[in-house]
């Protein structure tokens, strides 16, 4: 199976995400625009544009991109709840029709500002629960006719949505992407989702978690394709692996000295939890994965670092090829020279 090569577009209402060097009109759609733009120029398939509440829709600057280019595919995170699933089913239906069938999906169901925008179901059973919910409704609108679904947490009857979601070869909707490293997260995946995305662990825990994911679902039953695995890291790239190692550790010094350390009441989830673990094993783990930044993002996606030149980089990217991972969403700041730095020497590399 061939791998798809991702990237990240920040929709941000601050400038700044992650030490990048736009500050004026750094979520205009012209400077969005060009991001998607160069992805497509430099190779890259498309990117995964962000959610969370008290930031810019994602859904609308997805459509907004994708109106503007040709090939680029947005990896659209959404929350349900956020969404009723037959609204959103129709929406990306919609969209993904209109794109000639470029949308890609990526289902969130950590903690957001829930009573922000009425949501009332914290609980982690209770947000799982309902995020299996979502993708069977979603699953079903895309690919059946008058469909009645009465769950706990989503009802829909004789629904149909028009127009279709393009149909290509196997391609039968939208992917649908989820992350999660609870054990209720992982129960979804094993069951609903296409592709299980893992944050930047070392290969040991990429092979537990994968391992574990195929078991749980021969156990559960699952009734779809065989699940795919992908990977969310940062690519901290340069020219030779002296000068990688130089400016990433020059970075992580300035990330403390800017006092950037994360609240310690703030809550964890047992991803970010995972991550943050990480910097008990060493700073560097696997010859490149770099774990200190952990510690200044909170854990959260992206805040593990492969580093080197980008033969050291593909290298290690190639060994989670080996076990099992297709999809791998890729990013460092700043990130508009990024795409052109790392598609011109990483992504050769990886298609080889």
């Amino acid at each position: 199976m061939s791998s798809e090569f991702l990237w990240y577009i920040p929709n941000q209402n601050d400038p700044g995400h992650r030490g990048d060097d736009v500050v004026e009109g750094h979520n205009s759609l012209e400077t969005l625009t060009s991001h998607a733009l160069a992805l497509e120029k430099h190779g890259w398939e498309g990117a995964l544009i962000g959610t969370g509440w008290g930031r810019p829709d994602t859904f609308t600057v997805a459509t907004a991109l994708a109106a503007r280019t040709t090939t680029f595919r947005p990896l659209i995170a959404v929350r349900p709840g956020y969404w009723h699933p037959a609204k959103f089913a129709s929406a990306a239906a919609t969209l993904d029709h209109l794109t000639g069938g470029r949308v890609l999906v990526n289902i969130v169901s950590g903690k957001d500002n829930l009573a922000a925008y009425g949501d009332s179901e914290g609980d982690q059973a209770q947000r799982y629960a309902r995020t299996r919910e979502f993708l069977q409704i979603v699953r079903r609108l895309w690919t059946e006719e008058d469909v009645t679904f009465h769950g706990e947490h989503f009802q829909v009857t004789g629904s149909t949505v028009r127009p279709r979601p393009v149909v290509r070869g196997e391609r039968r909707h939208p992917r649908l992407y989820f992350g999660g490293a609870s054990e209720a997260a992982e129960r979804v995946a094993a069951t609903d989702a296409d592709v299980q995305l893992f944050w930047g662990e070392p290969l040991d825990g990429i092979a537990e978690r994968i391992d574990r994911l195929k078991t749980l679902s021969e156990r559960l039953g699952r009734e779809l394709p065989p699940l795919e695995f992908g990977l969310r890291v940062t690519t901290f790239v340069r020219d030779t692996t002296e000068q990688a190692w130089a400016d990433a550790e020059a970075k992580v010094a300035k990330m403390s000295q800017d006092g950037t350390f994360r609240d310690p009441n703030r809550h964890t989830a047992v991803g970010q939890q995972r991550l943050l673990d990480l910097a008990a094993r060493g700073e560097v783990l696997d010859d490149n994965l770099y774990t200190a930044p952990g510690k200044y993002g909170g854990g959260e996606a992206g805040t593990t670092w492969l580093v080197g030149s980008p033969e050291d980089v593909a290298k290690s990217l190639r060994r989670y090829q080996a076990l099992g991972i297709t999809h791998f969403i890729l990013s460092d700041t700043p990130y508009l020279p990024e795409i052109k730095r790392q598609g011109e020497q990483l992504l050769p590399l990886l298609r080889a």
